[in-house]
């Protein structure tokens, strides 16, 4: 494996994406990035969470938002979305093998990575009186 090449700014965008808990996207991280004094360009936090993806040391989530999200935990998980606030969080309870085995059979796959995301409405959307 190469050898994993952290600038300044790509330290500082994995420390943000590593110690958030709501899955920032893009846009979150440049607003952190500020908030901790940095004034990074755009182009150099879009080019730093690649980089970090594609060495594996973040996640990009696709969750069927417009925008991208980005996770540092890379242990195998899902994911789940409020679909009125937009929160994410995740899902650490393992996928029933007996549904990957059906998958795979019905599919002709041999599945190496799962990734569902779940939808619903978070504790707190629920609580709220319409």
């Amino acid at each position: 494996m190469n050898k994993i090449n952290l600038t300044i700014q790509r330290k500082a965008v994995y420390e943000v994406v590593q110690q958030a808990f709501d899955h920032p996207t893009a846009a979150d991280v440049i607003e952190r990035l500020r908030s901790n004094g940095h004034n990074f360009a755009y182009g150099t936090v879009y080019n730093s969470l690649r980089y970090l993806t594609d060495v594996g040391l973040i996640r990009e989530l696709k969750l069927g938002e417009a925008v991208s999200r980005y996770d540092a935990r890379m242990e195998d998980h899902q994911h789940i979305m409020c679909l009125k606030c937009g929160r994410v969080d995740e899902v650490l309870v393992d996928m029933p093998a007996d549904w990957m085995a059906s998958v795979a059979k019905e599919t002709h796959y041999r599945i190496e990575h799962a990734h569902v995301v779940l939808e619903g409405v978070c504790e707190t959307c629920a609580s709220k009186t319409s």
